[in-house]
């Protein structure tokens, strides 16, 4: 079944080809599709394209199919086109001709679109939380370990003290950038363009505010060519967002394999969460670690896969947005068991607590030698000429007592401000906004269905 289908038979090979993936993808799609629709249905009776014994029907079945979709079951016929033409179709099996009154007012330019702005807001609900989970083992696993002291690196060659509380806690703050940023992409997901059709709107007298409302949408894409431009644009400010995620991920993971090798030494992991060498009997690999290094720096890319499809693209659809879903639709649960893997690492790492003692460190405190001159009346390029003269003849004495006070620093290291942070970003989002939306459309459909 095609819903644009006329009196002719289209070709096999064609056919093939240009439905590509999308019976396997719109599944992603599928209990979105339903909701976009039943949200539709309930405004087009309020202009009186559907009367409301049409709509009752309409609601009981779609709610069926929805339960269906939920339970695992739910298919995409193999002569069936897409998401849309499968529920459609399923419809019309039931209630006749009823079922093609769904269509009316829409096209399927707006409806995949809407169907993937639902999609997105859901999968970067689950995200946000999953991150929240990982931001508050890095901030436990600093405080707990915040008076270690590692080696801190510049040009690969070792700079001044650092701590695991420290290093835990840097990558606890760059998640709350990353949450940052996922807002700005949730806030121009949240737009609805569902009325928009085509691109050039509709001549029913759709009431757009209404379906705004009743999906928990902040606001609608007003212009309705702008909506359709949407297409694309919004997948990649996502995958940018995604993107800055993975980068985090996959730097600690960097991070990780380094100091996991006997080089460094500052962790290790329980031999069953390692792997071992065909040749070398010795060995304990880091492989998880490095694969989710390979997987995010992958993700990485997929913000310019998407400007590469998109680029050239005048206004209005095209068929190239087919190829996204491709990509788009699976990053979310691939960044999803990344994060949960690594969290579970995580937790799983065992630190050397006595790093700072080898003797090949001990340059790491010459700039706490030069302050501890100027504190005696130096001039600060005095004490470092000084110091670094000690160093040169064999004279260095270090000073291992650290006392760093300011925001920030090893003795400061600020993480209950980072967990209020963190706190009040996941809170901007309202979540509660679109859920109670939702379950509302749900549950009155359910009573107006029975």
């Amino acid at each position: 079944m095609k819903l644009w289908q006329k009196n002719f038979v289209l070709n096999k090979e064609i056919e093939f080809f240009t439905v590509g993936k999308d019976r396997y993808l719109d599944l992603f799609l599928a209990p979105h599709d339903v909701i976009g629709t039943l949200a539709h249905i309930i405004m087009l009776e309020t202009i009186g394209v559907l009367n409301i014994n049409e709509l009752n029907s309409l609601i009981k079945e779609l709610h069926i199919i929805y339960d269906t979709i939920r339970s695992g079951k739910f298919k995409i016929e193999y002569n069936v086109e897409d998401i849309h033409s499968q529920i459609e179709l399923m419809l019309t099996k039931r209630l006749g001709k009823i079922g093609k009154k769904i269509h009316s007012g829409r096209s399927r330019n707006d409806q995949v679109l809407l169907d993937i702005k639902l999609f997105i807001r859901n999968k970067i609900q689950e995200l946000v939380f999953i991150i929240q989970d990982l931001f508050n083992v890095l901030i436990q696993l600093s405080n707990r370990y915040k008076h270690i002291l590692i080696p801190g690196y510049t040009h690969y060659q070792i700079a001044m003290p650092s701590s695991f509380g420290l290093w835990f806690a840097s990558y606890a703050e760059s998640l709350i950038d990353d949450i940052f940023f996922l807002k700005s992409a949730y806030n121009i997901s949240n737009k609805n363009p569902l009325g928009s059709a085509a691109g050039f709107g509709s001549s029913f007298p759709l009431n757009r505010k209404l379906t705004t409302e009743i999906l928990g949408f902040e606001d609608l894409n007003y212009n309705v060519v702008y909506a359709q431009m949407c297409r694309g644009k919004t997948e990649r400010i996502v995958s940018q967002a995604i993107s800055s995620i993975a980068n985090t991920i996959t730097k600690i993971s960097q991070d990780i394999c380094l100091y996991m090798s006997k080089n460094f030494d500052f962790f290790s992991l329980p031999e069953n969460l390692t792997t071992g060498s065909s040749i070398m009997p010795h060995k304990k690999n880091p492989d998880v670690f490095e694969l989710i290094r390979s997987r995010c720096n992958k993700i990485i890319s997929l913000p310019n896969q998407i400007s590469i499809i998109t680029t050239n693209l005048p206004s209005g659809y095209h068929r190239d947005f087919q190829t996204i879903k491709e990509i788009f639709l699976p990053v979310f649960d691939e960044i999803k068991n990344l994060i949960l893997i690594f969290t579970y690492l995580l937790k799983k790492l065992i630190i050397n607590k006595n790093i700072i003692s080898e003797n090949k460190y001990k340059y790491l405190f010459s700039v706490e030698v030069v302050n501890s001159l100027v504190k005696d009346g130096l001039s600060f390029r005095e004490a470092y000429k000084k110091v670094g003269l000690d160093i040169q003849k064999g004279y260095f004495t270090p000073i291992t007592d650290i006392k760093h006070s300011h925001e920030g620093s090893i003795g400061n290291l600020c993480n209950k401000k980072l967990k209020y942070l963190m706190i009040k970003l996941i809170k901007n989002f309202q979540f509660e906004v679109v859920n109670n939306a939702i379950n509302k459309l749900l549950i009155k459909s359910d009573l107006e269905g029975s």
